[in-house]
Protein backbone atom coordinates (compact mmCIF):
# COMPACT_ATOMS: atom_id res chain seq x y z
CA UNK A 1 0.00 0.00 0.00
CA UNK A 2 1.27 3.97 -0.75
CA UNK A 3 0.43 4.36 3.27
CA UNK A 4 3.31 1.65 3.91
CA UNK A 5 5.49 3.16 1.37
CA UNK A 6 5.66 6.72 3.02
CA UNK A 7 5.72 5.67 6.81
CA UNK A 8 6.55 1.77 7.39
CA UNK A 9 5.11 2.22 11.24
CA UNK A 10 2.13 3.70 9.99
CA UNK A 11 -1.14 2.13 11.36
CA UNK A 12 -4.16 0.93 8.89
CA UNK A 13 -7.44 0.95 9.88
CA UNK A 14 -10.51 -0.26 7.92
CA UNK A 15 -13.71 1.96 8.04
CA UNK A 16 -15.18 -0.66 11.09
CA UNK A 17 -13.12 -0.22 13.14
CA UNK A 18 -12.21 4.02 12.80
CA UNK A 19 -15.74 3.98 13.28
CA UNK A 20 -15.47 1.84 16.05
CA UNK A 21 -12.63 4.40 17.77
CA UNK A 22 -14.64 7.76 16.84
CA UNK A 23 -17.14 6.34 19.12
CA UNK A 24 -15.22 4.95 21.80
CA UNK A 25 -13.53 8.11 22.29
CA UNK A 26 -16.87 10.04 22.59
CA UNK A 27 -17.90 7.41 25.38
CA UNK A 28 -14.52 7.59 27.24
CA UNK A 29 -15.30 11.40 27.17
CA UNK A 30 -18.53 10.55 28.84
CA UNK A 31 -17.30 8.27 31.35
CA UNK A 32 -15.26 10.78 32.74
CA UNK A 33 -17.71 13.70 33.09
CA UNK A 34 -20.84 11.75 33.75
CA UNK A 35 -19.71 11.20 37.52
CA UNK A 36 -20.20 14.93 38.38
CA UNK A 37 -23.23 15.56 36.59
CA UNK A 38 -26.03 17.01 38.96
CA UNK A 39 -26.40 18.16 42.71
CA UNK A 40 -24.61 15.13 43.93
CA UNK A 41 -21.76 14.68 41.06
CA UNK A 42 -18.04 13.88 42.79
CA UNK A 43 -15.67 16.26 42.63
CA UNK A 44 -12.29 16.19 39.99
CA UNK A 45 -8.89 17.13 41.31
CA UNK A 46 -6.83 18.52 38.69
CA UNK A 47 -3.23 18.61 39.89
CA UNK A 48 -0.87 20.75 37.13
CA UNK A 49 2.59 20.89 35.76
CA UNK A 50 3.90 23.10 38.70
CA UNK A 51 2.12 21.10 40.91
CA UNK A 52 -1.30 23.31 41.46
CA UNK A 53 -4.23 21.73 42.80
CA UNK A 54 -7.57 22.78 41.37
CA UNK A 55 -11.01 20.62 42.83
CA UNK A 56 -13.99 21.45 40.58
CA UNK A 57 -17.06 19.79 39.24
CA UNK A 58 -17.64 22.05 36.18
CA UNK A 59 -17.32 20.59 33.24
CA UNK A 60 -16.24 23.57 31.39
CA UNK A 61 -13.32 24.05 33.71
CA UNK A 62 -12.50 20.19 33.29
CA UNK A 63 -12.65 20.38 29.13
CA UNK A 64 -10.40 22.96 29.82
CA UNK A 65 -7.72 22.25 31.76
CA UNK A 66 -7.76 18.49 30.50
CA UNK A 67 -4.82 17.52 28.02
CA UNK A 68 -7.38 15.83 25.29
CA UNK A 69 -5.80 13.82 22.65
CA UNK A 70 -8.63 12.33 20.57
CA UNK A 71 -9.59 14.68 17.55
CA UNK A 72 -13.26 13.58 18.20
CA UNK A 73 -13.26 13.73 21.81
CA UNK A 74 -11.06 17.58 21.36
CA UNK A 75 -13.93 18.59 18.73
CA UNK A 76 -16.58 17.38 21.33
CA UNK A 77 -15.25 19.03 24.21
CA UNK A 78 -15.12 22.21 22.04
CA UNK A 79 -18.77 21.91 21.27
CA UNK A 80 -19.51 21.67 25.38
CA UNK A 81 -17.15 24.96 25.83
CA UNK A 82 -19.07 26.86 22.80
CA UNK A 83 -22.38 25.69 24.55
CA UNK A 84 -21.29 27.18 28.05
CA UNK A 85 -19.82 30.28 26.24
CA UNK A 86 -23.78 30.78 25.08
CA UNK A 87 -25.86 29.95 27.87
CA UNK A 88 -23.25 29.74 30.59
CA UNK A 89 -24.45 26.21 31.29
CA UNK A 90 -24.87 22.28 30.27
CA UNK A 91 -21.59 21.46 29.10
CA UNK A 92 -21.57 18.47 31.16
CA UNK A 93 -25.23 17.61 30.06
CA UNK A 94 -23.42 18.38 26.42
CA UNK A 95 -20.84 15.52 26.48
CA UNK A 96 -23.25 13.07 28.69
CA UNK A 97 -25.60 13.52 26.27
CA UNK A 98 -23.60 13.26 22.91
CA UNK A 99 -22.00 9.92 24.26
CA UNK A 100 -25.13 8.57 25.06
CA UNK A 101 -26.04 8.98 21.04
CA UNK A 102 -22.74 7.38 20.37
CA UNK A 103 -23.39 4.98 22.22
CA UNK A 104 -26.81 4.00 21.13
CA UNK A 105 -25.61 4.08 17.52
CA UNK A 106 -23.23 1.79 18.50
CA UNK A 107 -25.39 -0.65 19.01
CA UNK A 108 -27.67 -0.02 15.69
CA UNK A 109 -24.01 -0.05 13.50
CA UNK A 110 -23.12 -3.93 15.11
CA UNK A 111 -26.88 -4.49 13.68
CA UNK A 112 -26.37 -3.72 10.08
CA UNK A 113 -27.91 -0.24 10.02
CA UNK A 114 -25.89 2.30 7.58
CA UNK A 115 -24.63 5.30 9.27
CA UNK A 116 -26.08 7.96 6.93
CA UNK A 117 -29.48 6.54 8.15
CA UNK A 118 -28.74 7.18 11.44
CA UNK A 119 -27.88 11.28 10.65
CA UNK A 120 -31.13 11.04 8.93
CA UNK A 121 -32.73 10.15 12.48
CA UNK A 122 -30.84 13.06 14.24
CA UNK A 123 -31.77 15.51 11.68
CA UNK A 124 -35.45 14.42 11.72
CA UNK A 125 -35.25 14.34 16.04
CA UNK A 126 -33.37 17.79 15.88
CA UNK A 127 -36.44 19.53 14.09
CA UNK A 128 -38.94 17.94 15.83
CA UNK A 129 -37.15 19.06 19.12
CA UNK A 130 -37.06 22.42 18.46
CA UNK A 131 -40.73 22.09 17.05
CA UNK A 132 -41.26 22.06 21.02
CA UNK A 133 -39.32 24.00 22.17
CA UNK A 134 -40.86 26.67 20.34
CA UNK A 135 -44.45 25.71 21.12
CA UNK A 136 -43.32 24.93 24.54
CA UNK A 137 -40.88 27.96 25.94
CA UNK A 138 -42.68 31.03 27.92
CA UNK A 139 -41.35 34.41 27.13
CA UNK A 140 -39.97 36.04 30.88
CA UNK A 141 -40.89 39.66 30.97
CA UNK A 142 -37.80 41.85 33.00
CA UNK A 143 -39.23 43.52 35.56
CA UNK A 144 -42.25 41.53 36.64
CA UNK A 145 -41.90 39.87 40.13
CA UNK A 146 -43.27 36.81 38.45
CA UNK A 147 -40.96 36.53 35.88
CA UNK A 148 -38.06 37.47 38.33
CA UNK A 149 -39.44 34.33 40.35
CA UNK A 150 -39.16 31.74 37.18
CA UNK A 151 -35.55 33.44 37.10
CA UNK A 152 -34.97 32.65 40.35
CA UNK A 153 -35.89 28.99 39.87
CA UNK A 154 -33.74 29.00 36.51
CA UNK A 155 -30.78 30.17 38.78
CA UNK A 156 -31.10 27.91 41.66
CA UNK A 157 -31.52 25.16 39.23
CA UNK A 158 -27.99 25.49 37.93
CA UNK A 159 -26.23 26.82 41.02
CA UNK A 160 -27.17 23.41 42.85
CA UNK A 161 -25.64 21.38 39.90
CA UNK A 162 -22.11 23.68 41.11
CA UNK A 163 -22.42 24.34 44.87
CA UNK A 164 -23.89 22.83 48.02
CA UNK A 165 -27.88 23.65 48.95
CA UNK A 166 -27.59 26.10 51.11
CA UNK A 167 -24.97 28.54 49.57
CA UNK A 168 -27.04 28.03 45.99
CA UNK A 169 -30.30 29.38 47.51
CA UNK A 170 -28.32 32.26 48.83
CA UNK A 171 -26.38 33.33 45.60
CA UNK A 172 -29.65 32.64 43.75
CA UNK A 173 -31.06 36.28 44.50
CA UNK A 174 -27.31 37.94 43.99
CA UNK A 175 -27.13 36.32 40.83
CA UNK A 176 -30.83 37.46 39.67
CA UNK A 177 -30.05 40.95 41.00
CA UNK A 178 -27.15 41.30 39.53
CA UNK A 179 -27.88 40.56 35.95
CA UNK A 180 -31.01 42.86 36.29
CA UNK A 181 -28.88 45.53 37.86
CA UNK A 182 -26.59 46.23 34.61
CA UNK A 183 -29.80 44.87 32.13
CA UNK A 184 -30.71 47.83 29.71
CA UNK A 185 -33.86 47.81 27.73
CA UNK A 186 -33.70 46.53 23.84
CA UNK A 187 -29.86 45.57 24.50
CA UNK A 188 -28.28 42.22 25.56
CA UNK A 189 -26.63 41.22 28.87
CA UNK A 190 -22.87 42.34 29.15
CA UNK A 191 -21.88 39.92 31.82
CA UNK A 192 -18.25 41.68 31.87
CA UNK A 193 -20.01 44.49 33.56
CA UNK A 194 -20.44 42.06 36.56
CA UNK A 195 -17.16 41.32 38.40
CA UNK A 196 -16.50 39.05 41.15
CA UNK A 197 -13.89 39.63 43.88
CA UNK A 198 -12.49 37.02 46.12
CA UNK A 199 -11.66 38.27 49.43
CA UNK A 200 -9.77 35.87 51.59
CA UNK A 201 -10.00 36.61 54.82
CA UNK A 202 -14.43 35.91 54.41
CA UNK A 203 -16.21 32.26 54.23
CA UNK A 204 -18.37 31.84 51.26
CA UNK A 205 -21.70 32.35 53.28
CA UNK A 206 -20.36 35.99 53.78
CA UNK A 207 -20.84 36.82 49.85
CA UNK A 208 -23.08 39.94 48.71
CA UNK A 209 -24.14 41.88 46.03
CA UNK A 210 -22.89 46.07 45.94
CA UNK A 211 -25.31 47.26 43.63
CA UNK A 212 -22.13 50.03 42.35
CA UNK A 213 -18.44 49.92 41.58
CA UNK A 214 -16.43 48.15 43.92
CA UNK A 215 -12.90 48.66 43.82
CA UNK A 216 -10.11 46.72 45.21
CA UNK A 217 -8.25 49.43 46.75
CA UNK A 218 -8.41 52.93 48.66
CA UNK A 219 -6.73 55.84 48.90
CA UNK A 220 -3.11 56.15 48.92
CA UNK A 221 -2.74 59.25 51.55
CA UNK A 222 -3.39 59.31 55.37
CA UNK A 223 -5.24 62.64 55.63
CA UNK A 224 -8.27 61.66 52.37
CA UNK A 225 -11.24 60.58 53.18
CA UNK A 226 -12.19 57.23 53.93
CA UNK A 227 -16.52 58.15 53.34
CA UNK A 228 -17.91 60.19 50.95
CA UNK A 229 -21.07 60.66 49.69
CA UNK A 230 -22.32 63.31 46.77
CA UNK A 231 -19.38 63.09 45.12
CA UNK A 232 -18.11 64.61 41.11
CA UNK A 233 -16.04 61.56 40.13
CA UNK A 234 -13.04 62.45 37.51
CA UNK A 235 -11.80 59.28 35.15
CA UNK A 236 -8.87 59.84 33.57
CA UNK A 237 -5.73 58.48 32.15
CA UNK A 238 -3.11 60.87 33.01
CA UNK A 239 -0.05 59.77 34.54
CA UNK A 240 0.09 62.04 37.77
CA UNK A 241 3.82 60.58 38.66
CA UNK A 242 7.10 61.18 37.92
CA UNK A 243 8.26 58.92 34.76
CA UNK A 244 11.68 57.82 33.43
CA UNK A 245 12.62 58.29 29.82
CA UNK A 246 11.54 55.27 27.74
CA UNK A 247 14.63 55.69 25.38
CA UNK A 248 18.73 55.82 26.98
CA UNK A 249 19.18 59.34 27.59
CA UNK A 250 21.83 60.89 29.82
CA UNK A 251 21.82 64.33 31.18
CA UNK A 252 25.01 65.93 32.45
CA UNK A 253 25.36 69.40 34.80
CA UNK A 254 28.29 71.27 35.79
CA UNK A 255 26.85 72.07 39.49
CA UNK A 256 24.92 71.34 42.01
CA UNK A 257 22.10 74.50 41.18
CA UNK A 258 21.96 72.90 37.25
CA UNK A 259 20.85 69.61 39.32
CA UNK A 260 18.46 71.13 41.63
CA UNK A 261 17.00 73.17 38.08
CA UNK A 262 16.41 69.71 36.12
CA UNK A 263 14.88 68.35 38.82
CA UNK A 264 12.41 70.99 39.31
CA UNK A 265 11.93 71.11 35.47
CA UNK A 266 11.10 67.09 35.54
CA UNK A 267 8.45 68.39 38.47
CA UNK A 268 6.73 71.17 36.99
CA UNK A 269 5.00 69.09 34.44
CA UNK A 270 2.93 66.86 37.00
CA UNK A 271 2.42 69.54 39.20
CA UNK A 272 0.64 71.68 36.29
CA UNK A 273 -1.49 68.41 35.52
CA UNK A 274 -2.56 68.36 39.38
CA UNK A 275 -3.44 71.95 40.05
CA UNK A 276 -5.73 71.97 36.42
CA UNK A 277 -7.70 69.34 38.59
CA UNK A 278 -7.53 71.50 41.22
CA UNK A 279 -8.89 74.01 39.30
CA UNK A 280 -12.00 71.78 37.62
CA UNK A 281 -12.52 70.45 41.82
CA UNK A 282 -12.92 74.15 42.29
CA UNK A 283 -15.26 74.86 39.64
CA UNK A 284 -17.73 72.05 40.04
CA UNK A 285 -17.72 72.32 43.65
CA UNK A 286 -17.96 76.03 43.95
CA UNK A 287 -21.41 76.39 44.16
CA UNK A 288 -22.31 73.16 46.49
CA UNK A 289 -20.59 70.97 49.20
CA UNK A 290 -20.20 67.91 46.89
CA UNK A 291 -16.46 65.89 47.31
CA UNK A 292 -14.83 65.05 44.32
CA UNK A 293 -12.83 62.08 43.60
CA UNK A 294 -10.12 61.32 41.17
CA UNK A 295 -10.21 57.67 39.43
CA UNK A 296 -6.80 57.71 37.22
CA UNK A 297 -6.18 53.93 35.45
CA UNK A 298 -2.38 55.50 36.06
CA UNK A 299 -0.15 56.07 38.85
CA UNK A 300 -0.26 58.90 41.04
CA UNK A 301 3.16 59.64 43.27
CA UNK A 302 3.19 60.82 46.84
CA UNK A 303 3.80 64.72 46.18
CA UNK A 304 1.05 64.67 43.81
CA UNK A 305 -1.04 62.77 46.64
CA UNK A 306 -0.11 65.61 49.32
CA UNK A 307 -1.51 68.23 46.66
CA UNK A 308 -4.61 66.81 46.23
CA UNK A 309 -5.40 66.21 50.05
CA UNK A 310 -4.91 69.57 50.88
CA UNK A 311 -7.78 70.45 48.66
CA UNK A 312 -10.09 67.41 50.14
CA UNK A 313 -9.65 65.98 46.85
CA UNK A 314 -9.78 61.95 46.96
CA UNK A 315 -7.32 59.99 44.21
CA UNK A 316 -7.54 56.37 43.50
CA UNK A 317 -4.66 55.71 41.25
CA UNK A 318 -4.13 52.84 39.03
CA UNK A 319 -7.93 51.34 38.64
CA UNK A 320 -8.76 48.30 36.10
CA UNK A 321 -9.49 49.55 32.61
CA UNK A 322 -12.98 47.53 33.36
CA UNK A 323 -13.61 49.87 35.91
CA UNK A 324 -12.62 52.32 34.13
CA UNK A 325 -15.54 52.16 31.79
CA UNK A 326 -18.50 50.84 34.38
CA UNK A 327 -17.92 54.21 36.07
CA UNK A 328 -19.05 56.17 33.64
CA UNK A 329 -22.50 54.42 34.10
CA UNK A 330 -23.11 55.02 37.38
CA UNK A 331 -25.98 57.19 38.09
Amino acid sequence: MSVRVLNPNAEVLNKSAALHMTINAAKGLQDVLKTNLGPTGTTKMLVGGSGDIKLTKDGNTLLKEMQIQNPTAIMIARTAVAQDDISGDGTTSTVVFIGELMKQSERCIDEGMHPRVLVDGFEIAKRATLEFLDNFKTPVVMGDEADKEILKMVARTTLRTKLYEGLADQLTDIVVNSVLCIRKPEEGIDLFMVEIMHMRHKFDVDTRLVEGLVLDHGSRHPDMKRRAENCHILTCNVSLEYEKSEINAGFFYSNAEQREAMVIAERRSVDERVKKIIVLKNQVCADNDNNFVIINQKGIDPPSLDLLAREGIIALRRAKRRNMGASQLLP
